[in-house]
């Protein structure tokens, strides 16, 4: 994979207007590689290098027709899928509202919502080859709370893709520090014959993520 040439790190003055954290964030995103790399290729998002870097690694994206991107905004992760998968079916779900992406059905809601469910697999019309999530919880600053909040999330996605996914499909979901916990690593050990996880080089290394990829969904119990 090509990688934005190294440039001389960018300084930014603290504004009247603007908190040490703001000035801090904003530097990290002017001397990041991956936030060059994403403005010239036409990526929505540095987080589009994650799940390339993912499927260089476990071939996620081969032959998939089908695919689910739960947490879509800004679109980063249906851009690569669309690109790698020109012909397949693409239905992503956010709460945040997002750009038109060609080819990509949107659905703007919770995906926590009793509805969600039923509208993914209406718009996907079929069984899925692929669940994406990318999603976590808004942060409270308290790291326990921040953390069950997230695994919530990832709980429900992971028992959404045993109900949507046909068998021999994948799932694939942002996690935090430590991965995912034994009680999920269990349910999907029993549904998907290999469960593994992973910190793709584009994720930051001071990141608590890390990625939870099941791959060779069983089929339902």
């Amino acid at each position: 994979m090509n990688r934005a040439p190294a440039k001389g790190h960018v300084r930014v003055k603290t504004a009247r207007k603007r908190s040490q954290a703001s000035t801090r964030w904003l530097e990290r995103q002017l001397n990041d590689p991956y936030v060059r790399l994403a403005k010239a290729e036409g990526y929505r998002s540095r987080a589009a290098y994650k799940l390339r870097e993912l499927d260089e690694r476990f071939g996620l994206l081969k032959g998939a027709r089908r695919v689910i991107d739960l947490g879509v905004a800004p679109g980063g992760w249906a851009q690569v899928v669309r690109l790698t998968c020109p012909k397949a079916r693409i239905v992503g779900i956010d709460l945040l509202a997002v750009d038109p992406l060609e080819g990509v059905e949107l659905i703007q809601l919770d995906f926590m919502d009793d509805a969600a469910p039923d509208l993914l697999s209406a718009a996907l019309d079929g069984p899925a080859d692929l669940v994406l999530s990318d999603m976590a919880a808004n942060t409270v600053g308290h790291p326990q709370t921040d953390h069950l909040r997230t695994m919530a999330l990832v709980e429900a996605a992971a028992e959404f893709a045993v109900e949507c996914l046909q068998p021999g499909g994948a799932f694939v979901a942002k996690v935090l520090a430590g991965g995912a916990d034994a009680a999920l690593v269990a349910m999907l050990k029993r549904h998907f014959t290999s469960v593994k996880h992973a910190k793709p080089p584009a994720s930051r290394k001071d990141s608590s993520e890390w990625y939870v990829i099941a791959q060779g969904f069983k089929g339902k119990d």
